[in-house]
């Protein structure tokens, strides 16, 4: 029933016009007497160009207007006598009122008052003070339409924005919601895969009667595992695009020896290189190179084996690149949060990544920032 309703609203326009066609083809065939065919052609045309108002809106009044000359042209008596024509004519000022060119909606107006001063004029003992009358309710019409077109653009305008405002802002929660997940990624996966591969070292260096040990460390693997399999289903509900700072102090490429020295505890042998005239980084820049390379030492650790790795950085005078490969497994590496993570991280700070397997085994990493920065 609603949706009836607004479909009715929309098209009063048509139902009038409609009417408006009726009643000139009654009118006519009723009272002219000379070129009533021809009349009543016409007038069919000119009232029903209004119906086309939606696809052609300025040509529609236009051709209201030339209707009305080519009727009093046929017949100037019989022109003026047909009152019905006065509601095509209020119905045509409506139609160019609803123009948002003003330009067009001017020269619409202009049209339909000649078109109906022309049938005054020309018609037999008609003062000329009667076009006040005709032009008074047509561009009363015309503004009426004007004003109700504007306001109801202004409303519509509104809603745009006010649409555009809300997806914004759900846009900024989302990437939100997803700058928590990367970190709860980066951080807590990280510190749960080393806890987790420390118990499974520890566990297999026991004694064949330290049973009750054995089964607890291996208790402690298992529910590693589950927390990190929980977690990446709650990082698939939480997870989208972005970057978030931390509450806490932020680590940097300045503690990559302590991050080395906790995975080589976890059984992973890393190697520490710098390269180049270590400069200031930006906070963004820092924090970034240092999660792409305890993702990737991470992700060694998880999936490459027995292996040995090493993690390279090197400084320029607009970049740093970080690279950390490892000689094992190239197995796994590539898919998930963390890669991903990865990379958004790079196009974040306009650089470049790429991963993929070493020709001679294993798995690489590199990652260039670009960065102004100065010497430490």
């Amino acid at each position: 029933m609603l949706r009836r309703l607004a479909w009715a609203r929309e098209h009063v326009f048509e139902g009038i016009v409609l009417v408006g066609v009726v009643l000139t083809q009654v009118d006519i065939w009723t009272n002219v007497e000379s070129e009533r065919s021809r009349m009543a052609a016409v007038a069919l045309c000119t009232a029903g160009a209004l119906l086309f108002r939606r696809r052609a809106p300025f040509a529609a009044p236009l051709v209201v207007a030339a209707g009305a000359l080519v009727l009093t042209a046929l017949d100037a008596a019989a022109a003026y006598d047909t009152d019905t024509m006065f509601v095509v004519l209020l119905l045509a000022c409506w139609a160019a009122g609803s123009l948002l060119d003003l330009r067009q909606a001017a020269i619409a107006l202009l049209a339909v008052l000649v078109g109906g001063w022309t049938v005054f004029i020309r018609a037999p003992d008609v003062p000329w003070t009667e076009l006040l009358w005709l032009t008074f309710p047509l561009s009363g019409v015309f503004a009426i339409s004007a004003a109700a077109t504007r306001h109801s653009e202004r409303a519509l305008r509104a809603e745009e924005r006010a649409a555009r405002s809300e997806a914004q802002a759900q846009r900024a929660v989302d990437d939100e919601r997803d700058r928590i997940a990367r970190e709860l990624h980066d951080v807590i996966a990280h510190s749960v895969s080393v806890m987790t591969v420390q118990a499974g070292a520890v566990r297999r260096l026991l004694r064949p009667e330290q049973e009750r040990e054995r089964e607890a460390l291996l208790t402690v693997e298992e529910t590693g595992r589950q927390a990190l399999t929980e977690m990446r289903r709650l990082l698939g509900v939480l997870r989208r695009s972005g970057e978030t700072a931390a509450l806490a102090p932020q680590p940097g490429l300045g503690t990559l020896e302590t991050l080395v020295e906790q995975v080589r505890e976890a059984g992973l042998p890393v190697e520490l290189a710098f390269e180049g005239e270590r400069i200031v980084l930006p906070p963004g820049i820092d924090l970034s190179a240092y999660r792409i390379v305890q993702e990737a030492l991470t992700n060694a650790l998880k999936h490459a084996g027995p292996a040995r790795a090493w993690v390279v950085v090197r400084y320029g005078a607009d970049e740093v690149e970080v690279e950390v490969g490892n000689d094992g497994v190239a197995n796994g590496s590539g898919d998930g949060y963390g890669l991903i993570g990865m990379r958004e991280r790079v196009a974040l700070c306009g650089g470049d990544l790429t991963a993929g397997p070493r020709s001679g085994g294993g798995y690489a990493i590199s990652a260039r920032l670009p960065v102004a920065g100065s010497a430490a």
